[in-house]
């Protein structure tokens, strides 16, 4: 494959991984919105964190939404994609207890994305197609 060839194929690349972790990441952010409780059930079960406020939820799916939205625009990328990282990293390991045994085979789908959304980070700069801001 010529240097021509990867240098078309990459930004195609990363723009279909960006989609891709959007739509989780965007799913995921309105799901707070249209049910706060079931939200408020998850930072109770998985972080240890009780008694979130309905608000507090709402605030939380707030600034959630704003990353997510940078996030597919490709605005400050190093800020932007790094939070979807990091965001998505702590849910994906305080469910380790969901890897052992088997018991929920839907959450080793979180992995895959955990890996694009590190290439993601690390290939920030590459990321250029559909982007508002290329920095």
């Amino acid at each position: 494959m010529s240097n021509n060839t990867l240098s078309l194929q990459l930004p195609r690349a990363l723009l279909s991984l960006r989609l891709g972790v959007f739509i989780v990441m965007f799913m995921w952010t309105i799901e707070k919105f249209v049910n706060p409780s079931h939200a408020t059930g998850i930072f109770a079960s998985f972080y240890g964190i009780e008694g979130l406020g309905e608000g507090l939820v709402f605030a939380l799916a707030f600034a959630e939404l704003l990353i997510v939205l940078a996030f597919v625009a490709g605005l400050y990328k190093r800020w932007t994609y790094g939070a979807i990282l990091l965001i998505h990293g702590a849910t994906t390991l305080v469910s380790w207890k969901y890897y052992l045994g088997f018991s929920n085979m839907l959450f080793f789908a979180a992995w895959p994305m955990f890996a694009a959304c590190y290439a993601l980070y690390v290939l920030r700069d590459s990321d250029t197609l559909l982007t508002l801001k290329r920095t």
